[in-house]
């Protein structure tokens, strides 16, 4: 789904596993919930704007975003081992 996305292809996945977590129904693509929905659903697809499906993958999962995110939770980390650290000090 995410490969797709980086194309600005839209996808009809089915309502599993990590597919709430990723798809913007409507928005990205278009979740389905059975084999009729996900038919019946093709002809929707173009009123999804590929520029947004890309930039909607750009903003949540390139490597770079990612890298951001994580140094932060590590740089939070460390903040707070610290912190914990000086109150065992004065303890």
């Amino acid at each position: 789904m995410i490969e797709a996305m980086a194309c600005g292809t839209p996808v009809i996945p089915y309502r599993s596993g990590s597919v709430p977590e990723v798809i913007e129904n409507g928005v990205t693509d278009f979740i389905a919930d059975s084999e009729k929905a996900a038919v019946q659903t093709v002809s929707e697809l173009p009123r999804l704007d590929r520029q947004t499906v890309r930039a909607r993958f750009e903003e949540r999962f390139t490597a770079d975003r990612m890298a951001r995110e994580y140094e932060a939770h590590y740089q939070k980390l460390v903040a707070d081992a610290e912190a914990k650290s000086l109150v065992v000090e004065w303890a």
